[in-house]
């Protein structure tokens, strides 16, 4: 919501857009980098038979 502050009806300044896009999905990235070993190990052990 906050993203679409950007945008106006007949202006749009992409440089802030791209700059407040880049902020906003850069901790999901890095959670994911932290995170990465745990979600391959759930994944490796999930598809293997007992």
């Amino acid at each position: 919501m906050g993203i679409r502050f950007f945008q106006s009806l007949y202006q749009t300044d992409y440089g802030t857009l791209m700059a407040a896009s880049c902020l906003t999905v850069a901790p999901v990235i890095l959670l994911f980098l932290v995170a990465q070993k745990f979600f391959v190990q759930g994944i490796a052990t999930t598809g293997g038979k007992a």
